[in-house]
Formats: C-alpha cells, sequence, structure tokens
C-alpha cells in the first residue's frame, strides 16, 4: 500500500529490505552518511526528503525508513552525476520554478516568524472585540409568503395552536423553510434594516405581525435574544496572531512590489488557452 505514495521503486525497494537499528549517536545536520563519487550526502538531506513523505511513513519502522531514504539519495546522486549533457527545457524550467519556490518558502518562513508583540496582539483585540459586550444577537425563525392574507391566515392558524415549524415547511416560499424557517442568529446590519426592526421589537417566542419587505410577506417568530460575549484574549490569541502574520506578509510583499519595478504587459499578447499546451515544452 505505502508503494503507491513512493518517490520511485527504489525507495519501495529500499523499505522492503529493511536495515540493521543504528545506535544513537550524537549526529547532525551536518553529519556526513555517504559519498557517492565526489558529492557528500548528509543527514540534512535525508530529514529534507524524509519531511516530505506522506503521513503513511509514519508508521514504517525507523530502521527500514532510514535504509530506504539514504537508498534513494544515493540512486538520484548516481543518476545526477550521469547526466553530463544539457538539459532539456521542461527540466530547466521546474528547476529554475523550484528554486524560486524554495527561496520564496525561506523569506516566507522569516517574515512570518517575525515576533509578534503583546502589544499588537491587545491592540487587535481590542479593535476587532471593543463592542462585542455591547451587541444583541437575536435567533429567529419566519415564513415568507406572497401575500399579507395568507401571512395573515398563517398568523390565524399560530395562534389557534398550529406549529410554527411545519406551517414554515409546508407554506413558507423561502428558503429557510425546509429548515423549518430557522434563521439562526444573527446581530444587527445582517438582515434588512425592516426584517431586524421587527425581530428586536418583539420578546422571545413572540409572533410578528404580517411583515412586507422586498423579498414578500413574512410571519416571523423570535426564539431567543443573547448578548454577544467579548471573548477572552487567551481563546483568539493564535487566530490574532495568524491574522497579524498575514498583515505582515502582504505588507512585505507590498513594499517589494513598490520597491520593484514589475511589468505583466507581456502577458496581454498571450493567448490564455496556452496555459494547457505542455507540448511547448518539448525541445
Amino acid at each position: 500500500m505505502l508503494c503507491r505514495f513512493l518517490a520511485s521503486t527504489a525507495l519501495c525497494a529500499g523499505l522492503a529490505l529493511g536495515a540493521p537499528v543504528r545506535a544513537q549517536d550524537a549526529a547532525s545536520a551536518d553529519t556526513v552518511v555517504a559519498t557517492v563519487g565526489e558529492t557528500e550526502i548528509t543527514l540534512g538531506h535525508m530529514l529534507v526528503l524524509r519531511s516530505g513523505l506522506p503521513e503513511e511513513y509514519d508508521q514504517v519502522p525507523d530502521d527500514a525508513l532510514f535504509a530506504a531514504v539514504l537508498d534513494q539519495l544515493v540512486r538520484q546522486t548516481l543518476l545526477m552525476q550521469a547526466q553530463d549533457g544539457p538539459l532539456s527545457r521542461d527540466a530547466r524550467l521546474r528547476l529554475e520554478n523550484e528554486r524560486r519556490a524554495v527561496r520564496a518558502a525561506e523569506v516566507t518562513r522569516q517574515v512570518l516568524d517575525a515576533s509578534i508583540t503583546d502589544e499588537a496582539v491587545r491592540a487587535l483585540y481590542d479593535a476587532r472585540y471593543a463592542e462585542a459586550d455591547s451587541g444583541t444577537e437575536y435567533r429567529a425563525a419566519h415564513i415568507l409568503v406572497e401575500t399579507e392574507d395568507a401571512a395573515q391566515a398563517i398568523i390565524d392558524e399560530i395562534e389557534g395552536g398550529a406549529n410554527f415549524a411545519a406551517l414554515a415547511q409546508e407554506r413558507s416560499i423561502g428558503p429557510s423553510g425546509p429548515s423549518g424557517g430557522d434563521l439562526g442568529w444573527f446581530g444587527e446590519g445582517v438582515m434588512v434594516p425592516e426584517f431586524f426592526d421587527a425581530v428586536a421589537a418583539l420578546g422571545e417566542g413572540g409572533i410578528s405581525a404580517p411583515l412586507k419587505t422586498q423579498f414578500g410577506w413574512h410571519v416571523i417568530e423570535l426564539r431567543e435574544i443573547r448578548v454577544k460575549e467579548r471573548p477572552p484574549l487567551g481563546d483568539v490569541r493564535g487566530q490574532l496572531v495568524s491574522e497579524l502574520r498575514q498583515q505582515a506578509f502582504d505588507d512585505h510583499v507590498a513594499d517589494l512590489e513598490r520597491e520593484t519595478a514589475v511589468s505583466r504587459e507581456g502577458s496581454a499578447d498571450v493567448d490564455a488557452a496556452l496555459i494547457n499546451r505542455f507540448d511547448l515544452l518539448e525541445n
């Protein structure tokens, strides 16, 4: 099963063969584990290859995985050394893209790992949740019909003991009808103003008079009211840090683009359909 994910049949073969267990000698990423001609293969090279393997490899015994990864690197090095002619256009462009991606990823890591101060986190927290304690949210349901008479008839049935959710499923022409008219929780600014005002004027369990909006005629049931609570800083700190890092990254890229001459004019003359013409890579 694991062989489906292997980088090559060589790595698959290495897993099957296994290797003796190694002692935990002192080693570092610079420790040379093999040489192929004049080329050294280090433990760091092995770790980088290992880090890119799927999670399925977590179940492979260390000795077998060590042998397989090392064997893969040795074989790759042998094949690399045997390549003495010019690279194909496809290979050269892949190599350029890979070098670009690795270097870009390194800068991205440096930017995202930049220290985020407690003051910056607190400032974003205060700005994001400054009014959280004063907000009120409502959980309501509605039945949407085409006429005022139809809305009033529904109210009469509810007052006579009919179930609101069942009527919504049967009569509502709105998208919430199949779920009993339930609209979930919402605060001011989410619904059209006249709808929200009608909800806010009700008490819990209250049923509105027929209400007309641009969508039709509504019968509204207010089910619950709650005050939005300001979340503890600890509960949202991770999210805030992620936002600050993303903003730092966006700002960094924007600064680089302002400082560098970037032109995409050449792309205007290229047919977008060519993005799928892989035959253009052939020599």
